[in-house]
């Protein structure tokens, strides 16, 4: 592995919130991770590490994140700044120089960010990568190549991949519209035209409504107390709507007029899209309105096949056992809440029975003091 690979393995980040570190990165988050804990709030926690340039290299950025509290609302993406971070006064309008990972609120949003700064602007990706929003443990992997072409990977799969100047408008248009170009007076646009020699029919006009032809006067309609009485109207069935003459090619159609382009005289390549002079601080900049997520396996190499090997050892190694883990305790909440709501009919029942008793027990001391009453009246007598 290079020295770029073997520097910025983020142990750095492991030590800062683990309990117990080890000496090798891939085992840091084992089982653990760094996990957000209050709803509705920013985090912020960052680590540095030794200063490196990606010129000339392949930069693979991989991280997994798992929303455990089944977010509707919240980051999960990391940031890579440049070394000159005070990492005291890191927030979130702090330069950085690469934006990655899932951002999810709502059913509106559910994306992958991938955001570069270039000359002091943050461009996003022109496409749109969704991001997993379910509750698994999801591996995510941004590699950017020293040809200027990138690749996004969820779970060591690719999901999108291209150039970068092709995804991102770092550049301005290599073609603009000429600006001395101007469409023909005399360029004819319309494919059809109305054909002159058509002309509309002498019995075509005809009256939408008409009254109704069976209708007849009530015969107690008094025109001095309801006035001069009309006709109700129907639809007129010879109405034919408004006339238009049919439609002809048009013999001087030239098509749609297209702007001829010229080359942007503004328009420079740069070869070096990919490049920073500066990493030395990868951090946690994101909002959360429901917390819960664990951000573990941080790595940071410039090898693609080192980060595909270390997906495959931390979360493709947990992640069968994860989802049995969840089966299992899905079922066993169904079976605490059927025994839950079948203990809670049961109390229900008997509350029923005792009402049911108590009320036999009423009408009985009732009969007794009938006959008692009905056995002195009788005495009486």
């Amino acid at each position: 592995m290079s020295p770029l690979g073997a520097a910025v393995l983020l142990g750095v980040l492991v030590a800062l919130a683990a309990a117990e570190p080890t000496e090798y990165f891939r085992e840091e988050f084992r089982d653990g991770g760094i996990q957000t804990s209050q709803d509705a709030r920013f985090y912020a926690l960052s680590a540095r590490f030794e200063p490196f340039s990606n010129r000339g290299k392949t930069l693979v950025l991989q991280f997994t994140v798992k929303h455990e509290q089944n977010i509707d609302c919240g980051g999960g993406y990391v940031k890579l700044f440049p070394a000159a971070l005070e990492q005291a006064d890191m927030h979130g309008d702090s330069e950085y120089n690469i934006m990655f990972g899932p951002d999810i609120c709502g059913p509106g949003t559910k994306k992958v960010h991938v955001i570069f700064n270039y000359k002091g602007k943050n461009v996003l990706i022109n496409k749109d990568i969704r991001c997993k929003d379910d509750e698994f443990t999801h591996l995510y992997t941004l590699i950017v190549r020293p040809d200027n072409t990138y690749e996004v990977k969820i779970d060591n799969s690719r999901v999108e991949s291209g150039g970068l100047e092709d995804d991102w408008d770092f550049l301005p248009p290599k073609k603009i519209k000429d600006p001395a170009a101007k469409k023909p007076d005399d360029w004819d646009e319309r494919a059809k035209i109305d054909d002159p020699e058509d002309s509309k029919p002498e019995d075509w006009d005809k009256p939408e409504h008409i009254p109704d032809p069976d209708a007849k006067k009530p015969e107690d309609w008094d025109e001095e107390m309801d006035g001069e009485w009309e006709p109700p109207v129907i639809q007129n069935p010879e109405y034919k709507g408004e006339w238009r003459p049919r439609q002809i090619d048009n013999p001087d159609y030239k098509g749609k007029w297209v702007h001829p382009e010229i080359e942007n005289p503004e328009y420079q390549p740069d070869p070096d899209l990919y490049a920073y002079d500066s990493f030395g601080v990868l951090g946690l900049d994101l909002w959360q309105v429901k917390s819960g997520t664990i951000f573990d396996n941080f790595l940071l190499t410039d090898d693609e096949k080192l980060a595909e090997e270390v997906g495959n050892e931390t979360w493709g190694a947990t992640k069968e056992a994860e989802r049995k883990m969840k089966e299992q305790q899905d079922e066993e909440q169904r079976r605490q809440q059927d025994e839950e709501d079948k203990k809670r009919k049961e109390e229900e029942d008997d509350d029923g029975d005792e009402e049911g008793d108590e009320d036999e027990e009423d009408e009985d001391d009732g009969g007794d003091k009938d006959d008692e009453a009905g056995a002195a009246l009788k005495d009486e007598l």
